[in-house]
């Protein structure tokens, strides 16, 4: 079990993680129809709208109530109110994700209030559109955090409650925040293929996936649709990936009565081998061709891959739930975890880190611990650390913005985890030094220096 190291500075230096509310505006994207805003100063707004414009390379429909100084002051619940039916009038969302932002958290706002307020008395005027809360101060928490309290506010804010009719092919599944593009898409026809019927929430494969709509939409396009939601009671089981997301299934456990079952990962032979196994049962039908030939890849990928692996030290920085993902899958290929940096402490599945010891910090720790590895392993924040160290990067997680299509590269099931062994074996290959007659013969330089000591020219 690994220690849970807390932070060594009062400041951060080159900041790992990133903030609550961009969390869970990420989690509103994944579904059709909706318009993130942003309840804080139009900064706040503004540095999130970059590192999604600069990650997806996408339009991204994201607002804000734009607090100025006297609002702050003086409440900010008219410019609530304002920004609301404002994006009702031009856009007309079918959900808005409120946000909130560590300004108005901090000056104490009865946000609940302000939001029921608003729907009792324009009710007529926002006919047709939901306006989801999630409490996301900057302050607290990172995108884990954040996205996973999105997911569980429009669960508890739109999913019809009680016990309803089961239908027995559909799957709820409440991915994480790390999963790509990819691996949702990859997700979904892995559960279809068992004859299953996935409602995927959030589902950023429909809306963040890169394709160009005929005409401008001030919304997303694409996604969980808000009737899906509501209808999620109705499903026969629910897959929640991820320990953050463990929130989130709980609650829809609590308002229908929907079982869930819960993977830390899907990246790995064994871990996959479980999700097959369990669509397997569900569905009481046999594993699809095309699933064990991709089984049969990746298991090829590994007797190739894994010469690669042994001895090598890698350093990554992640939020927990990716960390994990991470660890396992270069622990379980035989590499050492010489240093592990996370955003939190708070989430359990730290302690499943296959490392000694996890710092809880900034990429500023990660440069210190990661002296001396093979491989440096975080987002594109981190490589002026990996150019100073000379180490070579593997981008992964969230900003990637000096390289093109992150988001489908596949991370999970067979395909992904074939992928992320070629791709890092490629790494390994390309950096790997030529050896030195030194190396090749340790006792070389022993045999030199015992001849020159025994020369007649040494006596003298």
């Amino acid at each position: 079990m690994a220690s849970i190291l807390p932070p060594t500075k009062s400041a951060a230096v080159n900041p790992l993680k990133s903030s609550q509310p961009l969390g869970a505006a990420f989690a509103f994207l994944g579904v059709d129809g909706a318009v993130p805003l942003f309840h804080g100063s139009q900064g706040c707004t503004s540095f999130a709208l970059v590192l999604f414009v600069r990650h997806f390379k996408e339009a991204v429909p994201l607002q804000t109530t734009a607090m100025d100084e006297l609002a702050t002051i003086l409440g900010g619940a008219e410019h609530l109110e304002e920004a609301i039916l404002n994006l009702k009038t031009r856009t007309q969302p079918k959900l808005i994700g409120v946000c909130t932002t560590a300004l108005i958290e901090t000056r104490g706002e009865d946000f609940e209030g302000h939001i029921a307020t608003i729907k009792r008395e324009r009710a007529q005027e926002l006919a047709g559109t939901q306006i989801i809360l999630a409490n996301t101060p900057d302050f607290d928490g990172a995108i884990e955090e954040g996205w996973a309290k999105a997911v569980t506010a429009m669960i508890e804010g739109l999913t019809r409650p009680g016990e309803q009719v089961r239908k027995s092919k559909k799957i709820a599944i409440l991915p994480g925040w790390n999963l790509t593009v990819a691996d949702i898409e990859h997700l979904r026809e892995m559960v279809e293929s068992f004859g299953l019927e996935p409602v995927i929430l959030p589902d950023v494969s429909g809306s963040l996936d890169g394709t160009v709509p005929d005409r401008w939409i001030p919304t997303t396009y694409g996604g969980t649709s808000v009737e899906d939601i509501r209808q999620l009671g109705t499903a026969a089981y629910c897959i929640a990936i991820g320990e953050h997301m463990r929130c989130s299934a709980d609650a829809l456990r609590r308002l229908t009565g929907v079982p869930y079952i819960l993977f830390h990962s899907l990246t790995g032979l064994e871990a996959v081998d479980r999700l097959v196994s369990l669509l397997s049962w569900i569905s009481g039908a046999a594993v699809p061709a095309k699933i064990r030939r991709r089984r049969a890849q990746l298991q090829d990928a590994l007797l190739d891959g894994h010469f690669h692996f042994g001895g090598k030290k890698i350093a990554i920085a992640a939020e927990p739930d990716q960390l994990y993902q991470l660890t396992t899958f270069f622990a379980g290929m035989g590499a050492e975890i010489a240093a592990a940096v996370s955003t939190g402490d708070r989430s359990k599945i730290l302690e499943k880190i296959p490392a000694q010891s996890v710092q809880v910090g900034d990429l500023g720790d990660l440069e210190t611990l990661a002296a001396g590895t093979d491989l440096l392993v975080t987002h594109s924040h981190g490589r002026q650390a990996a150019e100073r160290l000379g180490i070579p990067l593997m981008r992964v997680g969230f900003p990637i913005f000096d390289r093109l299509g992150s988001q489908h590269k596949p991370t999970i099931l067979y395909q992904g985890t074939r992928d992320l062994i070629f791709e890092v074996a490629n790494i390994f290959q390309a950096n790997q030094h030529a050896p030195s007659p030194e190396t090749l013969d340790p006792f070389r330089n022993r045999e030199i220096t015992d001849d020159l000591a025994s020369s007649p020219l040494a006596r003298h």
